[in-house]
């Protein structure tokens, strides 16, 4: 099976300000990226399970139909440059995205 780091263009997560991480999905072409959407695999359900967040701090979930992108912004799990914090750049937090699976 493939997954969404098999198609998408770039999967990706930075800050958003010191509270709070943002990801993307940029698929390379309109008919993945509403194949993928089509699947319902990305669910804000399985966000919550997956960065351990409550449905309400999904603060963004969003499709984006004239990029083929889809946009999650979350809290970070401490503020950026804190004691404890272990992603100053919020650069690793997509790593889960990429294994999605694509359905064929």
């Amino acid at each position: 099976m493939r997954t969404v780091m098999d198609v998408a263009k770039i999967v990706r997560s930075k800050n958003s300000g010191p509270f709070e991480i943002t990801m993307d999905i940029i698929f390379k072409n309109s008919e993945d990226y509403h194949r993928f959407l089509e699947s319902h695999v990305l669910t804000k359900e399985w966000i919550c399970r997956t960065y351990h967040v409550t449905p309400e701090q999904v603060y963004c979930l969003e499709k984006y139909d004239a990029a083929n992108a889809i946009k999650i912004t979350l809290p970070r799990p401490r503020a950026q440059g804190t004691i404890g914090e272990t992603d100053m750049h919020a650069a690793q937090q997509h790593v889960p995205l990429l294994y999605l699976p694509f359905p064929d």
